[in-house]
């Protein structure tokens, strides 16, 4: 989709973490009342039609998002958080990332096999986060899930959405 609006305003911020990596920071998005409203707007046009149920947003930008569309579509919001973070009994997932390993995890009582779930999140490059996010996801048995996210950066060789099955629809706002 690459919205102007959207381009225009997000922020890159060279050899950030580390030297050669280029980081795209959403939060100018999320400060610009115009750009939020063009986001919620155009997953609104991906989704309206899709029967969602619940949205799973990642820690912690995912959660942005994921409330705004959900009130929307008239869907609930799950949370997927680092472990501790919930109260109640959970259900977890850990992955390996680029620099060792993590877990993720959502409540035991958050998702039913009933539900359509779409899982959003900021940014997709590696796809590591998200992919442990649809394997737990996966594990309730859900109707339908459907992976989203603002950002996908393909112009440094990665590959994140590859992570995938072909039956997964794979949606972003904007690719770099």
């Amino acid at each position: 989709m690459n919205n102007k609006t959207l381009m225009e305003n997000l922020r890159c911020i060279p050899d950030f973490p580390q030297k050669g990596i280029i980081f795209r920071d959403v939060t100018t998005l999320f400060k610009s009342p115009e750009c939020l409203r063009i986001m919620e707007d155009e997953l609104y046009e991906i989704y309206k039609d899709k029967g969602i149920t619940k949205i799973v947003g990642i820690e912690s930008r995912g959660f942005v998002l994921a409330s705004a569309l959900a009130i929307r579509l008239g869907a609930g919001v799950v949370l997927c958080r680092k472990p501790g973070k919930l109260p109640a009994e959970t259900v977890q997932e850990s992955y390996t990332k680029e620099y060792g390993s993590d877990t993720i995890e959502i409540h035991k009582d958050a998702i039913t096999s009933d539900d359509v779930v779409l899982l959003h999140d900021d940014l997709l490059a590696t796809g590591g986060t998200m992919k442990a996010a649809y394997n737990l996801v996966q594990k309730f048995s859900p109707k339908k899930t459907y992976v989203n996210f603002i950002i996908e950066i393909t112009d440094e060789g990665l590959h994140g959405r590859d992570l995938f099955k072909d039956e997964t629809e794979v949606s972003t706002l904007i690719t770099v």
